[in-house]
């Protein structure tokens, strides 16, 4: 009894890995499905992609979602897609969402838009229900100086024909920004901007800030409109400012070399002092040698003497102050 429990017991362990490994491979109620779904597909198809290294659930499931839709798409499609590392359930429910909101949409693009890394669901999303991107506070400086601070909400909706190699959302941003800069640069007064903030509404769209990007802009509306500083005078006083800089530069350069001509004039008075004093200074020696070779007499002395004596009180009846004190001090002497 007991050998024949035991051979039961190990049948039945093999019997159990048996069919684990061949429902492993030969996904038997998948094929069920799709054959209760009308989606004709082999069971040796399913385990090619098992050794293919494909989930046969990731390919069946979306195919039997498109045939129920009324879709036109074959097995080697899906599967081409998906080992090209594509997600094949987003882009059967793009190309759904796509058919029953009469969007042409071939399934070629929708992989060709999921291979590069764009949302196609949510493209064909905003091509239904168009989306609106609020831009961050713009600041603008309109003729007359003033500040104007405008915050706007573009309204855009997808195009699915330029979402291949089309820009995105910041693109979006920056253009609109760009066109309010302008703008509320070209306004001659901040209060046109303020009085008509649809000016820049109009001016934006013009300008069709929505070529080359993967967007389509529907409207342009001003959220809010906000005075900023006075940016004009802060300009004019930072440059008054800067020239009054300027101008005490230059006059204490001016200052510094007047006081260095000053210095270097001193200093040649100086010099001419010291070479009159070293002149005089040889006058004595240069009379005794005259006299003492007898190039001059001791009346030619005299006589110079009497020159310098008589210079003296020439020059000392030219001074005012000097000439009335002589006189007070021998008015004095006389009283006495």
């Amino acid at each position: 009894m007991e050998p024949t429990l035991i051979t039961v017991l190990l049948v039945a362990v093999v019997a159990i890995i048996v069919l684990s490994v061949f429902f492993s491979f030969f996904p038997v109620m998948l094929w069920i499905s799709a054959l209760a779904s009308g989606v004709r597909v082999g069971i040796i198809t399913l385990v090619a992609m098992r050794l293919r290294r494909v989930t046969p659930s990731r390919i069946v499931n979306p195919l039997i979602k498109a045939t129920k839709a009324g879709l036109q798409l074959t097995m080697n499609q899906l599967e081409s897609h998906f080992l090209a590392g594509g997600n094949v359930d987003r882009v059967v429910n793009a190309l759904i969402a796509a058919q029953r909101a009469n969007i042409p949409l071939e399934f070629e693009r929708a992989a060709a838009i999921d291979l590069a890394g764009r949302d196609v669901l949510q493209a064909v999303q905003m091509s239904v229900n168009p989306r609106v991107i609020e831009t961050p506070i713009v600041s603008a400086v309109a003729k007359d100086g003033i500040e104007v601070k405008v915050r706007a909400r573009v309204t855009v909706r997808a195009n699915i024909d330029r979402l291949v190699g089309g820009a995105g959302e910041e693109t979006i941003i920056a253009r609109v920004g760009e066109g309010i800069v302008s703008t509320n640069g070209s306004s001659n007064s901040h209060k046109d901007v303020l009085e008509n903030p649809d000016l820049i509404s109009r001016t934006v769209l013009s300008k069709g800030l929505d070529a080359g990007t993967a967007f389509e802009i529907l409207s342009i509306d001003i959220a809010d409109v906000d005075v900023g500083k006075n940016i004009g005078a802060f300009l004019q006083t930072e440059q008054a400012e800067a020239d009054k800089r300027i101008a005490q530069a230059k006059a204490e350069e001016r200052r510094a070399m007047a006081v260095a001509q000053e210095q270097e004039m001193k200093a040649r008075v100086v010099e001419m002092r010291a070479r009159v004093v070293e002149s005089e200074s040889q006058v004595p020696l240069a009379m005794s040698e005259a006299l003492r070779s007898g190039k001059i007499g001791v009346m030619d002395y005299m006589n110079l003497k009497n020159i310098e004596a008589d210079t003296q009180m020439r020059n000392t009846l030219g001074k005012p102050g000097e000439n009335t004190n002589s006189n007070d001090q021998g008015d004095s002497k006389n009283g006495r």
